[in-house]
């Protein structure tokens, strides 16, 4: 592949009026709104109605939205049989690309169900298909998909634990929602774009999407950075391990980004959560040793950690397993993709880029009984 072209990097590949990334004096917003003001002042829903209706919700929308969605959450009989059947052992991510494709075969799209209803629908649901299939092989019952729980973030925390969760643990998941809910041609929103420009339905767009950020290189990273703070007791044993790492020149995940050259304006806002949750935690020294880590790669290499990386503290604090993270990811997400189906399905065309060809010039046919 052409250097210039690698990976797509720096070719505008569409048009779009949902976010803006990295852009020079507008940074990260969804529909013109800073994410700093929506991650201080709205909640998940309130962002997930931005993006999928396109304005923020005025009192009485949001409170009807939240009935909407809380009315969606119950998951088909036969879905949850097929859940039941998955092993123990599947990648999480496996789960809900089997998940949300299995539910477009029961709730297909069609006049009945458009596709802003199965966005809000997979919105709602997908905590339940994920903690209903871990309860499942996890703890060997059956869990009730239905509560009561008005956030995305306070029922996630709920059916994990089957317990009311506090405010404080809420609002840090409900804040990592907004801040990972959209992120303009991203690899897996430009996924779910290129399917939808064949004219596919809304779930296999989905499913694309998913797909695309169970690769490491994209949406693996939380979890990555997790396991790595997780190594260390004491600052300077983190210090110590990842000069030796680096001396390796070991790739440390949670650092750098493709697209900000500077900083990634949501580190700060869930770093300050990372912080506020350790107070309250039995390991909350991890914290520290996050800081300890975010040092050395500036100093040393110069890199600024990106938002996966404090929230893999952030979600770690609230009790989340570590093999829940990138799902959590895709519980936000799903709006961003679903925003972007939409648009792309207003003003269509097939996506249907050309390649830069190296192989062998043209040459002669040499037939089977002549190859030696």
């Amino acid at each position: 592949m052409n250097k210039k072209t690698g990976g797509l990097a720096g070719l505008i590949v569409g048009d779009t009026a949902i976010s803006t990334v990295g852009k020079e004096g507008l940074d990260l917003t969804y529909r013109g709104y800073s994410i700093h003001d929506l991650a201080s002042e709205s909640t998940f829903e309130e962002v997930a109605y931005l993006l999928i209706y396109g304005a923020l919700p005025n009192k009485t929308q949001l409170i009807d939205y939240k009935k909407k969605l809380i009315s969606l959450r119950e998951l088909p009989a036969e879905l949850k049989s097929i859940l039941e059947k998955l092993p123990a052992n599947t990648n999480p991510m496996d789960v809900l690309r089997t998940g949300c494709s299995a539910l477009g075969c029961f709730e297909p799209e069609s006049q009945q169900f458009h596709q802003q209803d199965i966005a809000d629908k997979l919105i709602a649901c997908v905590p339940g298909i994920l903690l209903y299939w871990y309860h499942f092989h996890q703890n060997g019952k059956s869990i009730s998909t239905t509560c009561n729980e008005d956030t995305i973030a306070g029922y996630f925390l709920y059916l994990l634990r089957g317990s009311k969760p506090n405010e404080e643990q809420r609002r840090a998941v409900d804040v990592s929602l907004i801040l990972y809910a959209e992120h303009e041609f991203n690899a897996s929103t430009f996924a779910a774009r290129v399917t939808t420009s064949t004219e596919s339905d809304f779930y296999s767009a989905i499913v694309s999407g998913i797909g695309t950020l169970r690769g490491p290189l994209h949406g693996g990273a939380n979890e990555a950075a997790m396991e790595l703070v997780s190594q260390f007791k004491t600052p300077d044993e983190a210090e110590k391990g990842i000069r030796a790492l680096l001396e390796k020149k070991a790739k440390i995940m949670g650092f750098g980004h493709r697209v900000y050259k500077i900083s990634d304006p949501r580190s700060d806002i869930i770093k300050k959560w990372s912080k506020a949750l350790s107070a309250n935690a039995k390991d909350g020294y991890l914290y520290a040793v996050s800081e300890r880590i975010e040092k050395i790669m500036w100093d040393e290499k110069h890199l600024f950690p990106n938002l996966d990386f404090y929230s893999a503290t952030t979600y770690h604090f609230c009790g989340i397993p570590t093999q829940l993270f990138t799902p959590l990811f895709v519980m936000s997400r799903l709006s961003g993709w679903s925003a972007h189906i939409i648009e792309q399905r207003e003003d269509n065309r097939l996506i249907r880029p050309e390649a830069n060809y190296i192989g062998p010039e043209p040459r002669a046919y040499i037939p089977l009984i002549d190859r030696g």
